[in-house]
């Protein structure tokens, strides 16, 4: 039967040395949206041996037809996606109908079971010459014993390897290969093991071990990638995240989606965002040089999850695709002069404070009075004001949920470097989403940043509206106003909250007390 030379056909190909997953549908609905899905994220994974297990075959009466329907639908995404191996296998789960046994109900199948098919393949995963072994701990229980903790994830180790660390480049050469049941004269992908070296060199959680001679591993700051969005509240570029690539950690930012994958398509759509279970292309950035390999040659150096910084939950897999920039093109250039000769210079201590409440809080009107007490007072200030900055630097921008994200990240990297030239930087900015508010205080050093809530109702602020926005915005003319179409997060823990419809002078005093 054509169920029976498929899988003849695929294990004579020699599908049995490749991954493998299953993947379920219901014979009644068919294959959805979910199941191209699932496909696509089987391929972005490289797994090449797919069994589609159609179930619930009794709730359509065990027709022939229905089934190669299913079967010819998925093979033509199959064929699409690159997936090489395919079988299809009809059951009922609740019955065990081709589960375990043979069904008498499905006559016109005769190929395998699902546990005999399984039971046929042999899982060898992805395998690599070149040697790589991630640290994942570095063992030091006294001062006579001083070893590195892995799992090898490519390639082979010997007592008398040469190796080298990335992505510092100190080399060594491997003394022992200790295990819980003794030193080895071997090791390879797959075993965990702790390797001394005949020197002390500096090595951290992170690092990898490759052989000396060895150029193909990547090292770079910037890289372009595949994204599974895993997470309720869409993703937005410009907002941070902590990324794990293989046992690394680093603060990693999303620049620009690329596009969006269309499942039900196959095809690259231009978006700004990625909602929840969507796969995309992106470009990702470290905050530092991390040593990794294209995901394609091997899975453990080149798969990563994004972690939320603030809820530590994980938001998003991921599989690197290449690299865009190698790190060692780009060094940051320490200056002799730093902010701490500046900010004694000028006699002050530096600080940014970051002004957000809604469009007519009186934002503005407290930073140039307090800007004002500050230069008289001899303090060497400047105010970024959020409107003023959009004419110049951020006149590229719109008002989407993206472009007040991008507006943000600019803005906060403009008052570091002004806090590092030892200013005292005064922020006016809607800043309407927490989450960039939280971006924009982890780029200073404690002590630095202070977070000034103006808290004035909305109806107050309407009632002012100096420029004539709120009218504007209420009878549609501005589409995503802050407090009309589009929300304002309310600063949790800000360092100085202020009520709005307080008289000015007493809010200048005591945003000074705090200062």
């Amino acid at each position: 039967t054509p169920g029976h030379e498929q899988y003849t056909r695929n294990m004579a190909t020699g599908a049995s040395t490749a991954d493998l997953a299953v993947i379920l549908v219901d014979a009644g609905n068919g294959i959805l949206t979910q199941t191209r899905r699932h496909a696509t994220i089987v391929s972005l994974m490289g797994i090449k041996q797919v069994v589609l297990a159609v179930n619930k075959m009794d709730l359509v009466g065990w027709d022939a037809a229905r089934f190669d329907a299913i079967e010819t639908e998925f093979s033509q995404l199959a064929t699409a996606l690159g997936i090489s191996h395919l079988i299809c296998i009809p059951l009922s789960a609740r019955d065990g109908d081709n589960v375990f046994s043979k069904s008498n109900n499905a006559p016109w199948y005769d190929g395998p079971t699902l546990m005999e098919h399984l039971e046929t393949v042999s899982f060898v995963g992805q395998k690599t010459a070149d040697l790589r072994l991630p640290i994942q701990w570095v063992n030091r229980p006294d001062h006579t014993f001083r070893g590195f903790a892995g799992t090898i994830c490519g390639g082979r180790l010997t007592p008398g390897t040469a190796v080298r660390v990335v992505p510092s480049g100190h080399k060594a050469t491997v003394k022992r290969i200790v295990t819980f049941d003794g030193d080895l004269d071997e090791a390879a992908a797959g075993d965990a093991v702790t390797v001394v070296l005949d020197r002390e060199i500096d090595i951290s959680r992170g690092d990898v071990l490759v052989a000396e001679e060895d150029r193909t591993i990547s090292i770079a700051d910037q890289v372009q990638a595949h994204v599974i969005w895993m997470d309720e509240i869409a993703l937005v570029p410009g907002r941070p995240f902590v990324i794990r690539l293989g046992a690394a950690t680093a603060n990693a930012t999303i620049m620009s989606i690329k596009h969006r994958l269309g499942v039900d398509t196959l095809s690259h759509e231009a978006v700004h965002t990625l909602a929840l279970n969507e796969v995309g292309t992106v470009s990702l950035t470290f905050d530092r040089p991390l040593a990794f390999d294209c995901y394609a040659d091997n899975r453990t150096m080149g798969g990563f999850i994004l972690i939320d910084r603030f809820s530590n939950a994980t938001v998003a897999a991921g599989m690197v695709e290449y690299p865009l920039r190698r790190a060692t093109n780009v060094v940051w250039h320490t200056t002799e002069v730093n902010h701490e000769v500046r900010a004694a210079l000028k006699g002050q201590k530096p600080a940014c404070l970051w002004f957000t409440g809604l469009s007519g809080s009186g934002k503005s009107t407290l930073a140039n009075l307090l800007d004002k007490r500050l230069v008289a007072d001899g303090r060497h200030t400047y105010i970024l004001d959020g409107d003023n900055v959009r004419h110049g630097l951020n006149r590229d921008l719109g008002f989407t949920e993206t472009d007040r994200v991008e507006n943000v990240r600019r803005i906060s990297e403009v008052a570091k470097l002004m806090v590092d030239a030892g200013l005292i930087v005064l922020v006016c900015a809607i800043s309407p989403y927490r989450e960039d508010r939280n971006f924009a205080r982890g780029l200073f050093a404690e002590g630095q940043f202070f977070e000034v809530f103006v808290d004035t109702p909305l109806a107050e602020c309407e009632a002012r509206d100096p420029k004539g926005l709120y009218l504007k915005a209420r009878n549609g003319q501005i589409p995503n106003f802050t407090g009309i179409s589009a929300p304002y997060e309310r600063p949790e823990k800000p360092e100085v909250h202020i009520d709005g419809t307080s008289p000015v002078d007493v809010l200048v005093e005591n945003v000074l007390k705090i200062l």
